[in-house]
C-alpha cells in the first residue's frame, strides 16, 4: 500500500438534528457557569492529551476531510445555573443543602424562606427542580411547573429557563414551541447564557436570515460564558457564513475552545480543521491526537477518522491492527466505510484477533 500518496476523500457524517431536551436531564449535571483559565487545559492529565501549542509550519500534504455542513448540537444547561454553594456559605442554606446532596433538607430550608418572604423566586425554583428531578420528592412535572411558573411571574431566569426546556420535552407538561420560545427570550433578556444558546437554536430552526443574525449574537453571549456547545454551534455559522461573514480562522479558533471544554464535536470539527489546514496552519500529528481523543470518548466519527489516519499513516505510523481496531468500534455505532473495508481485507487471522480484542477492551461491541 503506497500511504504517502494515498489521498483519502473523507465526509464527515451529519449528526443528528438538534433535539431539545428536558430540563430534567439538563439539570441532572447542573454545575455554576464558570469562565476557566486561559491557560486550563481540560485534559491535562490525559496521557492522550495532544500538544496544545499551535502548529507553525504546516507538513507537506493533508488528507481532505470534508466538514459538517448542517449539524448543530442539542441544548443543554444548568436549571440553576449560577446558584453556588458559595452563596450558601453567604447565608443561602438552601442552596447549600441541594449541592451537596441533602434534597429533603434543601426542601424544608426553601419552605422556611418562603414563609419569610412568599415572593422568594429562587426558593421557588428550588423546590421545583426537586420536583423536576424526584430529588428528596416524588418526581412530578406538573408540580415542577407549577412552582417554575411562580418564579417566572417573578422574572427568576432560571425558572423561565426550566419552563422552556419542559416546553420543549415531548412528554411532561405538553410540547409548545411558542411558549418555551418566550420563556427563553424571557431568560436571554436578564443574561442567562444557556437560555441564550436555546433560543439561538430556536432561531436558526425556525427564522431566515434575520434569526440566523440574531442567534449569532445570542450564541457569542452563550460562547463567552464558556458553553462547548456554543462554541461549536457558533463556529459552525462562521465557517459557513451564516448570520455572520465567513471566517474559517474564526471558526476553528471557536472549534478549539469547544474541543478544549469537552465538546466532543467540537473536537471531531477541530481536527479536521487542524487537518485539512482550514483557518489554521495543518498539522496531521496535531488532527490525529484530537481524533483520538474523541475517538476514545465513544465518537463514531472520531472512530473512523482515526482509523483512516491508522490504515494509511497519516499523522501517525501505518498500523493496520490499530486502524480495524477503531473501524470495528465504529462499525458497530452504524458507521462503515468501505475504503476502510478495502484497506483491511488482507489482514492475518491473528491480526484480526488482535484488533477485535483492542476493539472489546475499548468498549465493542
Amino acid at each position: 500500500m503506497a500511504a504517502a500518496t494515498t489521498v483519502l476523500a473523507l465526509s464527515v457524517m451529519p449528526l443528528l438534528p438538534a433535539v431539545f431536551i428536558a430540563a430534567t436531564a439538563m439539570a441532572q449535571d447542573a454545575q455554576p457557569d464558570a469562565v476557566p483559565d486561559a491557560a486550563a487545559i481540560p485534559f491535562r492529565n490525559d496521557p492522550l492529551a495532544p500538544d496544545m501549542l499551535e502548529p507553525t509550519s504546516p507538513p507537506d500534504s493533508a488528507v481532505p476531510f470534508d466538514a459538517q455542513d448542517d449539524a448543530l448540537p442539542s441544548p443543554v444547561g444548568p436549571v440553576l445555573e449560577g446558584r453556588s454553594v458559595e452563596a450558601g456559605e453567604r447565608g443561602d442554606a438552601a442552596y447549600a443543602a441541594f449541592q451537596r446532596g441533602l434534597f429533603l433538607t434543601a426542601f424544608m430550608r426553601a419552605a422556611d424562606r418562603l414563609e419569610g418572604d412568599p415572593d422568594d423566586a429562587a426558593a421557588m425554583t428550588l423546590i421545583g427542580e426537586l420536583y423536576i428531578q424526584g430529588l428528596g420528592l416524588p418526581q412530578d412535572f406538573e408540580r415542577a411547573a407549577e412552582w417554575f411558573a411562580l418564579a417566572a411571574r417573578l422574572d427568576d431566569p432560571a425558572a423561565h429557563f426550566a419552563l422552556g426546556t419542559l416546553r420543549l420535552a415531548e412528554d411532561g407538561i405538553g410540547r409548545d414551541t411558542v411558549a418555551a420560545r418566550r420563556h427563553f427570550e424571557a431568560a436571554a433578556a436578564a443574561g442567562h447564557a444557556p437560555a441564550s444558546y436555546n433560543l439561538a437554536l430556536i432561531l436558526l430552526e425556525t427564522g431566515g436570515e434575520e434569526g440566523a443574525e440574531e442567534a449569532a449574537r445570542l450564541l457569542q453571549h452563550a460562547a463567552d460564558s464558556e458553553i462547548p456547545q456554543a462554541q461549536h454551534a457558533l463556529g459552525l455559522l462562521y465557517r459557513e457564513g451564516r448570520g455572520v461573514a465567513e471566517n474559517p480562522a474564526r471558526a476553528t479558533a471557536l472549534f478549539h475552545r469547544a474541543a478544549r471544554n469537552g465538546d466532543l464535536e467540537g473536537m471531531v470539527e477541530y481536527a479536521t480543521a487542524v487537518f485539512n489546514g482550514i483557518g489554521v496552519a495543518p498539522d496531521e500529528e496535531r488532527a490525529a491526537a484530537w481524533f483520538r481523543i474523541a475517538a476514545w470518548r465513544g465518537d463514531a466519527i472520531a472512530q473512523n477518522r482515526l482509523a483512516l489516519i491508522h490504515a494509511f499513516g497519516r499523522g501517525v505510523e501505518q498500523d493496520l491492527v490499530e486502524a480495524a481496531s477503531w473501524h470495528l468500534l465504529a462499525a458497530g455505532q452504524g458507521l462503515d466505510d468501505e475504503r476502510l473495508d478495502e484497506a483491511l481485507r488482507d489482514l492475518s487471522d491473528e491480526q484480526l484477533v488482535r484488533a477485535e480484542a483492542l476493539a472489546r477492551e475499548r468498549g465493542w461491541p
